[in-house]
């Protein structure tokens, strides 16, 4: 089946992919039913809205633009080969600009963001992929990933793992004391009592966040040699 809608991240950030040949209709259908499943992943985002070969009439756009500030996310541009779709995109007051050669090459799967530092208060990380932060998530910070999250510090404010539906995906961190952990559509809150000093790990259990000791984690989900 032909993904209508795909999120993908680079150097210009996030940029959003919508299939250049499907019925128009469906593509909005499905990136309505995408967004809903990633209300926290896009709620205030910037990207850039990719319709490929795709021409659009300013009342196609402008259906779009609506769509998309339903649900908080701003578009900082739409790419597209296509001269009409470009032009509307002015008409309606949307930067507009060419699909670029580097933007046409096939992203890596698994693709993951690294940062070395500590996210500070206010402060707000967004990736599609895997997070891996080396350093403190502080109190008032945010992280959302539509990955994992691995964090070599101290969690004190609010992770959003799999915040694109994946519930498969895990929070690590070495201290573990969140303001509000999320993974997928499940919500959960740092459990009560003093920091275990070990490293510990979030994971959807049933249709609840669980939170262990790493080792045991990893020793109850090692396969078998």
């Amino acid at each position: 089946m032909t993904m209508l809608v795909a999120i993908k991240g680079g150097k210009e950030g996030l940029r959003l992919h919508l299939d250049e040949a499907a019925v128009w209709s469906d593509v909005l259908g499905a990136l309505r039913s995408q967004l809903n499943q990633g209300a926290q992943f896009f709620n205030g985002a910037r990207v850039i809205v990719d319709v490929g070969n795709r021409s659009l009439s300013e009342e196609q756009l402008a259906e779009l633009m609506a769509l998309m500030r339903e649900h908080h996310l701003e578009a900082s541009a739409l790419a597209s080969t296509s001269r009409e779709s470009r032009s509307a995109a002015r008409a309606v007051g949307v930067v507009a600009r060419p699909v670029t050669r580097s933007a046409l090459a096939p992203e890596a799967p698994g693709d993951a963001l690294f940062i070395w530092r500590t996210v500070r208060s206010g402060q707000v990380v967004r990736h599609h992929g895997h997070i891996t932060i080396v350093g403190d998530v502080n109190a008032g910070a945010e992280v959302v990933a539509g990955g994992s999250v691995v964090v070599w510090g101290r969690v004190r404010g609010t992770v959003h793992a799999g915040a694109l539906g994946d519930r498969t995906a895990i929070i690590c961190a070495v201290e573990l004391r969140p303001t509000q952990l999320r993974i997928a559509d499940l919500i959960a809150r740092a459990p009560d009592g003093a920091a275990s000093g070990h490293p510990e790990v979030a994971y959807i259990d049933g249709d609840q966040i669980a939170v262990e000791l790493w080792e045991r984690y990893r020793r109850s989900n090692r396969s078998d040699p």
